[in-house]
């Protein structure tokens, strides 16, 4: 499987509603940092689902390294 492309390097910090959720895991996707189907075209990456349980800020991973997806570990400062 190859690398994932770099959407950016820094998290995209997003307020996010109870309710569930798309990771983008290829970096393809023109609604970083969720999917939009894009993955389909090179077929090597899914999307990572997620529940938010209440309304709450998050950072999510932009360059599609984190150990902990889809949030930010902290990968990008080594990229």
């Amino acid at each position: 499987m190859g690398e994932p492309v770099i959407a950016q390097k820094s998290p995209y910090f997003v307020r996010l509603e109870q309710g569930k959720y798309f990771w983008c895991s290829c970096g393809e996707s023109k609604k970083q940092p969720f999917c939009d189907g894009t993955h389909k075209i090179r077929g090597e990456f899914t999307p990572v689902p997620f529940e938010i349980g209440e309304a709450q800020d998050v950072w999510l991973c932009g360059c599609k390294r984190t150990k902990n997806q889809p949030f930010c570990d902290g990968t990008h400062k080594r990229i």
